[in-house]
């Protein structure tokens, strides 16, 4: 019988064979398990091979459902390997196939266990990237409020923008509704241009003329802010903890374990 400790080195330890080959095999059932799924819902292959798909799929389930208990059973924070990120992301790549049972289609939401790859950052030694993308995920989260504001910004100009062009082209052109208005200004202030609504007089022309060179104007806005968050981020980064199994850095000082996976952090 496996204790707790062997159990926990075997499927979060990253440093020792049983677990390098436990997440290498583990990378290898979600990226199969995905491509099964891919497979079945091509209806051509599903009519012929279906079943074994399905098979497979279960397969595949019940043995995440398995690793995920096992995940909580070991680890010495249960409730912080539960609430992290990999411990929802575990959770969530099983739920579907449940579902499924009582949600028809429910269970293509499996793409979710695609997630589950970013594992692979930890087995190969490739743990500062894993940093960088929680310093990017930080620097988005301190800049929400600001980006708040520009977007709230952006809505009230797409507004006006597309109330001016109803007023202006009116029906005949288009422009059927104030709401479908808006449809264009936002496609227009996003340099999309889909073409599927178009101006047809000269004043409409110019006023989308000034739409499109304030779209350019503003797409730079949301680019410095997270620049500028960014920075501070890493500079607040590099007087901070670094967990080696998670990548996550924003730690006291004077932590021993990781507040999010519960490992233990160098000194």
């Amino acid at each position: 019988m496996l204790n707790r400790e062997t159990i926990y080195n075997v499927i979060f330890g990253t440093d020792t064979p049983a677990g390098k080959r436990f997440d290498l095999a583990l990378i290898w059932a979600i990226l199969i398990s995905v491509a099964a799924l891919t497979l079945d819902s091509i209806q051509d292959v599903n009519a012929v091979y279906g079943t074994y798909l399905d098979a497979l799929e279960w397969f595949f389930t019940i043995a995440f459902t398995l690793e995920y208990v096992l995940r909580v059973y070991c680890s010495p924070n249960r409730r912080a390997y539960i609430f992290s990120f990999y411990g929802l992301i575990d959770l969530l790549s099983t739920l579907p196939s449940y579902l499924e049972l009582f949600i028809p289609g429910g269970s293509y939401l499996l793409v979710i266990r695609l997630l589950r790859v970013f594992r692979i950052f930890r087995i190969l030694k490739l743990i500062r990237y894993g940093q960088e993308a929680n310093l990017l995920l930080r620097s988005l989260w301190m800049s929400r409020r600001k980006i708040a504001v520009f977007f709230s910004f952006v809505a009230i100009l797409t507004t006006i923008f597309g109330c001016i062009m109803f007023v202006i082209e009116g029906p005949d052109n288009g422009f059927t509704s104030i709401p479908r208005s808006i449809y264009w200004a936002i496609v227009t202030i996003t340099t999309v241009g889909y073409g599927d609504i178009t101006p047809q007089t000269v004043l409409g022309q110019a006023i989308a003329a000034v739409t499109m060179l304030t779209g350019y104007s503003v797409i730079a806005i949301p680019t410095g802010i997270i620049t500028a968050e960014l920075a501070n981020e890493m500079r607040r980064d590099r007087s901070t903890k670094v967990c080696t199994n998670c990548a996550r850095s924003d730690h006291d000082k004077d932590a021993d374990y990781c507040k999010y996976c519960s490992s233990p952090l160098e000194h």
